[in-house]
């Protein structure tokens, strides 16, 4: 999967692009990541990409020319379409705008981009983009989360880790990916590893039985109970059994006796 990532601070990439799985990802040739500097794609002798906004107020705007120019670049021959109509189908690209303002990023929407061979992400700075790119020029907007970065880099590492991870073999266990917190509409049901008893603390007895149908049906159940306690709203998002309802009717049975 390639990632073409529009960026001032292509810097900002270096240090975790080669570390861990995204490292052995790029190795093994499973992840390209294209850092693209919009400074680049300047025409005037200072590179300048931002000025002030019409109307006043603080900060400065990111100018469309360089941002227009280098996504053109780099995309036109990807999506096969004019410079000003590289949103229309059929996309081959989707060009993500990181913005405070878009959709939220979750792991559905990590499945969601998974399913492309290459993503563009456009990374802000300073107040924002001239709106003339958000209107004109991406083709979707994500947020990580309700707050405010100094800049789209870091949402950028998120989505890239979230997404990149999700590929065949990038992570060792194929089936890792499928049990991860939010994959089933659930939190992931605790872990525990060597040694069985650390300062008074035991394992579960049921992980040390070798009963991998009771193990199963523990695991289903602190998952549940985990959703309930820490995120009960991801219930009303989840399709559940009976069994997991009947589960959930028990443990709210033991925890109102307790």
């Amino acid at each position: 999967m390639r990632f073409d990532v529009f960026t001032l601070f292509p810097a900002i990439f270096d240090s975790p692009l080669k570390e861990s799985i995204l490292k052995r990802a790029i190795d093994a040739g499973l992840l390209e990541v294209y850092l693209h500097n919009i400074r680049d794609y300047t025409t005037d002798k200072h590179h300048i990409t931002d000025d002030y906004p019409y109307g006043g107020g603080g900060g400065m705007v990111m100018k469309p020319e360089p941002v227009f120019a280098a996504v053109e670049s780099v995309l036109q021959s990807a999506n096969s379409q004019q410079p000003s109509a590289l949103s229309t189908p059929p996309l081959t690209v989707p060009i993500i705008l990181l913005t405070p303002q878009g959709r939220p990023f979750n792991q559905a929407v990590a499945w969601e981009l998974s399913k492309f061979d290459r993503v563009a992400m456009l990374c802000g700075r300073y107040e924002g983009f001239d709106e003339r790119i958000r209107e004109q020029l991406v083709t979707d907007e994500i947020s990580i989360g309700d707050y405010v970065l100094t800049g789209g880099e870091l949402a950028a590492l998120v989505i890239l880790d979230a997404v990149i991870r999700l590929k065949p073999g990038v992570l060792g266990d194929p089936g890792g990916p499928l049990d991860d917190s939010h994959s089933t509409g659930l939190l992931e049901y605790p872990h525990y590893t060597r040694p069985p008893e650390f300062r008074g603390w035991k394992v579960p007895e049921v992980l040390l039985s070798g009963d991998h149908a009771k193990i199963e049906r523990w695991r289903r159940e602190q998952s549940l109970w985990r959703t309930v306690i820490r995120r009960p709203d991801l219930l009303q998002q989840t399709e559940l059994s009976d069994s997991d309802r009947a589960i959930l009717a028990r443990l709210e049975d033991q925890q109102l006796d307790s």
